[in-house]
């Protein structure tokens, strides 16, 4: 069965490396046979078509992406119906008066809640978990303000890979 998914890649394009061309990722990818493949921004989102699970897909992605860029990029994977999941949990919400300073860090597995409720307190900073997502509420920004520069994945004991609320919104739209 065909599943249609958002794949997220972390840490690309931020800057002169770890370079991916968008068009040459879409063409990789469809020649690998994925279907209908679209990516948004240049910031490592793609949109595909896939029969595989998620974890086969995740490292299929990963796999792909190495051999034809040279770089070890992790990607973590979410259904369109997930995605579409995130985005109506929105925990934080009624809090949030900026989305583009509001994201959620998506991870591959679920975070341990003891280690969350563990998280140092950034004045201004607001977290909510939500099995594999951590909301992150930053009215300063994530340039400014005592949160900014924060090693999220230090502290949480896992590497993720972020987007803003406006980013997440798209990508529920493009998926549908």
């Amino acid at each position: 069965m065909t599943t249609r998914y958002v794949a997220l890649l972390r840490a690309i394009n931020l800057g002169a490396t770890r370079r991916v061309s968008m068009p040459r990722l879409r063409e990789v990818l469809s020649f690998r046979g994925y279907g209908d493949v679209r990516t948004h921004l240049a910031s490592g989102n793609v949109l595909l078509d896939s029969d595989l699970p998620e974890a086969a897909l995740s490292a299929a992605l990963t796999r792909a992406i190495g051999e034809e860029f040279d770089l070890d990029v992790p990607v973590v994977v979410r259904t369109a119906q997930e995605l579409g999941d995130v985005l109506a949990a929105d925990p934080l919400g009624e809090l949030v008066t900026d989305p583009s300073r509001y994201s959620v860090t998506f991870f591959a597995e679920p975070l341990d809640p003891d280690r969350v409720a563990a998280a140092p307190a950034y004045e201004g900073a607001v977290l909510a978990l939500r099995d594999r997502e951590l909301y992150l509420w930053l009215p300063d920004g994530f340039r400014a303000g005592p949160a900014a520069g924060v090693r999220w994945d230090r502290v949480l004991g896992q590497a993720g890979t972020n987007r803003n609320w406006n980013t997440v919104r798209t990508l529920v739209e493009l998926a549908a």
